[in-house]
């Protein structure tokens, strides 16, 4: 068995919040609550918060529910994500990879931000077109998460997580390495689908995707069915 595995790299650990990354994180969130209190006396209910598919509106709020729901919503998944390296069984691991979760916790935000701005938008009478701008939200944020899946150290509740690749530091490295370039491959083929407004394609892009997490599935099991040194991903680090 490779020592190396088993040993913590303490050189590549980092708090997990500091005040340098934490503060665009904060930054985003004030500024949605900022930008609904600013927007609050111009908006006119009702206000459009859900579409259908064909961008058409389909489910109206108040000025609550309109410009008043995404922030809280924001700040309470901002604060879940923070409190997952106390309740996991593996917390130990998220000194390891606190740069790329927190790029992650980042890109959520972001991608919170910009559904509120878009809300505020339409609530002010600009015209916006959600069945082609939300599947774009969603692409990039996967594109930004999928570039830093592969360095996602073993966890109960980030990355690729089956029985195999949380009994196997190989089974981990390898499916999490892989589902982060079926994340970026699927967030553009999305982001572009989307912008183009192509049905039939997002359509494909929802079989690809039920396939790809077959795939993924099937590559951690075989991936741990081949590993000679099977011993729980969580408390190891894996091979680089």
């Amino acid at each position: 068995m490779n020592a190396d595995n088993q040993t913590t790299d303490t050189s590549s650990k980092r708090p997990l919040w500091a005040w340098r990354s934490e503060w665009p994180h904060l930054l985003v969130i004030a500024a949605m609550f900022a930008a609904a209190a600013w927007s609050w006396p111009q908006a006119t209910p009702p206000i459009p918060i859900h579409w259908d598919l064909n961008g058409n509106a389909n489910g109206y709020g108040g000025r609550f529910e309109g410009l008043l729901l995404v922030p809280p919503l924001a700040l309470g998944i901002y604060a879940l994500l923070l409190a997952l390296p106390r309740i996991d069984p593996a917390r130990a691991n998220y000194e390891s990879f606190a740069g790329p979760f927190s790029v992650i916790r980042l890109a959520i935000t972001v991608a919170l931000g910009a559904m509120e701005v878009f809300v505020i938008s339409v609530a002010l009478g600009y015209e916006g077109n959600p069945g082609r701008w939300i599947p774009v939200g969603i692409g990039l944020l996967l594109v930004v998460i999928g570039n830093v899946m592969g360095k996602v150290r073993p966890n109960y509740f980030v990355g690729v997580r089956t029985p195999w690749t949380l009994a196997s530091a190989r089974s981990w490295e390898a499916t999490n390495r892989l589902g982060g370039r079926v994340f970026v491959l699927g967030g553009v083929g999305l982001a572009i689908a989307g912008y183009l407004g192509n049905a039939p394609l997002l359509i494909a892009l929802g079989v690809a995707a039920a396939a790809s997490f077959v795939w993924l599935m099937w590559v951690s099991y075989r991936e741990w069915r081949d590993d000679p040194d099977r011993v729980p991903a969580t408390g190891t680090r894996p091979a680089r």
